[in-house]
């Protein structure tokens, strides 16, 4: 059960003092229940949660103590407040030390009883919120939201499931768009460290002269802007997990740092003189081969192998098209709920083209095509018509990858030509392109060149 906002049970066996303070509080627009003893509160408990519980310490029968304990072992989420006469309060502070949230001493003034029952009423409240959002993260990050059937993905889970409980740094590979920060999540928030926080960290987003005061901290004065100290990512991490999300990108300086502070377990700020330990668990991911990163010195191999312990390699969406209609049909609903609209389903035709479509941009593109679809839909069936025209086109997509294997061009040829057909269809747009690619501007600049020098 789910604790009442503003309900309160009072226990106390003089019936004019629980009378006047139900009578003072129902003033101030709570919901009280009165109780004449401990045994008659637990079985209010027993039917109904209260955020406050508000006891008399000595009471006949079951008294305020035993009244904690119960509630302390039987219904933790109720914040207790002992009531106490200025001679007892030695009895009321051990009753704080045993659980009690707070103690009053009669006679009770009434301001006093106001601000300390809104802040038990609060920290009761903030304190179900987590727990709601405990078992919210526990919901969108156990493997049963990382959808797929086919055998590529059953392998992905089964090898999951027997690193996630162990201390191992992971390195997730795989193309864009394919879910690598979300199996790092699933990873995380299956471990003995999900109490503790995930620190995602996107190293080709922060400019590089910022990276490594983000990442390690720095001390005050350590260069112009640092003007306090500051804690760095790994010290934020400490017990949990940091997620380094293209780790490719890092430069070459840093990776000297990072390979350190893996081995050592411990970092040192920017400016500082002393290490700090961090006990921080690593998970990488990227788009690249790092293997071929390393050998062309663009990444070091000590760090790569210290990295890539256990290598988690996500196909992409179209050697698991037997995933898609799972996959849409979980987009259909989520797309659906957020809009408000009652889409419940897609046609053969829609179906047959979404099948058709190369996916690029993997999972990701196919989660905005649904996003997009739903919005547009007039109707309770997706149509061919509220799918974009990338996606209608996509027969001629299939007869480019024919035409690739009739001539039998590499995979990176067919990348190239299916690069310049996007591009063609945006009229040379190339943030439209990434869009459509489901990749960064900055991965589609590289594309182009690598696409430039190989007809050099």
């Amino acid at each position: 059960m789910l604790p009442d906002a503003n309900s309160i049970l009072i226990v106390d066996d003089d019936p004019e003092l629980r009378n006047l303070m139900k009578d003072i509080l129902e003033d101030q627009s709570f919901q009280v229940t009165v109780a004449r003893d401990g045994k008659d509160a637990l079985s209010f408990l027993d039917n109904h949660d209260f955020p406050v519980v508000l006891t008399d310490l000595r009471m006949k029968g079951m008294d305020g103590a035993e009244l904690l304990e119960e509630i302390v072992k039987h219904h933790p989420a109720s914040n207790v407040i002992m009531m106490t006469a200025f001679g007892t309060v030695e009895s009321a502070v051990e009753a704080m030390k045993r659980g009690a949230f707070d103690y009053l001493t009669k006679p009770i003034k009434t301001d006093e009883l106001l601000v300390t029952i809104e802040k038990a009423m609060r920290e009761a409240m903030l304190r179900q919120e987590v727990v709601q959002l405990r078992q919210q993260v526990k919901r969108d990050y156990s493997f049963d939201q990382i959808l797929g059937k086919s055998k590529p993905m059953q392998e992905v889970f089964d090898l999951i499931r027997r690193v996630a409980d162990t201390q191992t740094n992971i390195l997730i590979t795989g193309e864009s768009g394919t879910g690598k920060e979300l199996v790092a999540k699933a990873i995380h928030f299956n471990s003995g460290r999900k109490s503790m926080p995930f620190i995602p960290v996107n190293c080709a987003a922060i400019p590089e002269f910022l990276l490594e005061s983000e990442l390690f901290g720095h001390v005050k004065g350590s260069f112009t802007d640092a003007k306090s100290d500051k804690r760095g990512l790994f010290e934020e991490a400490n017990k949990g997990t940091l997620f380094l999300d293209e780790i490719s990108e890092m430069p070459m300086m840093l990776q000297a740092k990072l390979l350190r502070a893996v081995q050592e377990r411990e970092i040192r700020r920017v400016g500082a003189t002393r290490p700090v330990a961090v006990d921080v668990r690593i998970i990488a991911a990227t788009n690249l081969h790092l293997a071929e990163e390393v050998q062309a010195k663009r990444f070091r191999e000590d760090l790569y192998y210290r990295l890539n312990v256990i290598e988690i390699c996500l196909p992409p969406l179209r050697e698991r098209k037997e995933d898609i209609p799972l996959l849409c049909d979980m987009m259909l609903e989520k797309s659906s709920v957020g809009r408000q609209k009652q889409v419940t389903k897609m046609s053969e035709a829609t179906l047959g083209l979404l099948l058709d479509y190369a996916w690029p941009g993997n999972v990701r593109e196919l989660e905005n095509i649904m996003e997009r679809a739903v919005t547009l839909a007039q109707g309770s069936v997706l149509t061919p018509n509220d799918l974009p025209a990338a996606i209608r086109d996509a027969q001629g997509d299939r007869h480019l990858v024919e035409e690739s294997a009739e001539r039998l061009l590499s995979l990176e040829d067919i990348e190239h030509l299916y690069i310049q057909r996007v591009l063609e269809k945006t009229g040379g747009n190339k943030f439209k392109a990434a869009q459509l690619l489901g990749i960064d501007r900055k991965t589609l600049y590289r594309k182009l060149g690598d696409m430039q020098k190989s007809q050099v």
